[in-house]
């Protein structure tokens, strides 16, 4: 594989301060509970760096009377998700995805009116998944992380006392540590037997990067094809599918002998074509 350039208040009190008891409004939440809307100044200095860092997967979500809210579980085994990123929120696994601007203030975060593709969805649930999600979170939510459970929390009530809870997952830059270089990696339809050491049999990805330049338009030619021996993470190759991918690569650090010094994370599929048809 052609090898590419590789592209992080405290205040301190007074100490004759440090005998005074604090108010009970201020008061710390007990053990494994999480902070609640009372609680806010934990709360807005934990979230806006904890928000950014992780993504957030629906676990539990309940009405004013602790009922919980089927609808938003449509999917078993891709819960409903936030991802939080220079001032927007982004909802993927719904049918659509769905984004809008954000602001945290004084232990709420508000979001803007939200706007999403226009992708149908034959399943009703599915297709109702994406009102079910946008009218809980647009405007002013209660919210709460609590960064000391595993896996960190983030609490979202409503207007109508409507408590989600999600459970964070560390985004690839929290993982891997090291700001990504972004590229572009376009994947023929086929994979190709190649030689590995440690598997026998081994299919390769047939890749070649490809480039763009700032309005979006491909520019140049192309690389030569090559295998990949690597994974990308977050691609499911389809035989008889080319597709155009963007990709964030990560510079590993303390990787064994055997192993990549690099990472490769989906961003986003940017061209699809099924070449069986």
């Amino acid at each position: 594989m052609k090898k590419f350039p590789p592209f992080p208040l405290l205040v301190l009190l007074p100490l004759a301060l440090a005998g005074c008891n604090k108010p009970a409004s201020e008061a710390e939440p007990p053990p494994g509970e999480l902070p609640t809307a009372q609680t806010p100044a934990p709360a807005a200095q934990d979230a806006g760096t904890l928000l950014p860092a992780y993504h957030w997967r629906l676990a539990e979500a309940s009405d004013a009377t602790g009922a919980r809210i089927d609808p938003l579980f449509v999917r078993a085994d891709r819960p409903v998700q936030l991802d939080f990123a220079d001032g927007r929120l982004s909802v993927s696994n719904a049918c659509n995805h769905i984004g809008g601007g954000y602001r945290l203030e004084n232990g709420h975060l508000t979001v803007d009116r939200m706007a999403s593709t226009l992708m149908a969805c034959a399943d009703p649930a599915l297709a109702a998944l994406d009102g079910e999600v946008s009218r809980r979170l647009e405007g002013r939510l209660a919210l709460a992380v609590d960064p000391a459970t595993d896996p960190p929390r983030l609490a979202l009530t409503t207007a109508a006392d409507e408590r989600l809870v999600f459970n964070g997952e560390p985004t690839a830059a929290t993982r891997y540590g090291s700001a990504p270089e972004r590229m572009f990696l376009e994947v023929a339809a086929q994979t190709q037997p190649c030689s590995h050491p440690l598997i026998p049999d081994k299919q390769c990805l047939q890749v070649r990067e490809v480039h763009y330049d700032e309005q979006g338009l491909r520019t140049g030619d192309p690389s030569a094809w090559e295998n990949f021996y690597d994974q990308i993470e977050g691609y499911e190759h389809e035989p008889g599918v080319r597709n155009i991918l963007r990709i964030d690569r990560y510079t590993r650090s303390n990787v064994p002998a055997d192993a990549s010094r690099y990472a490769y994370v989906l961003d986003m599929v940017v061209e699809s074509e099924n070449t069986a048809r």
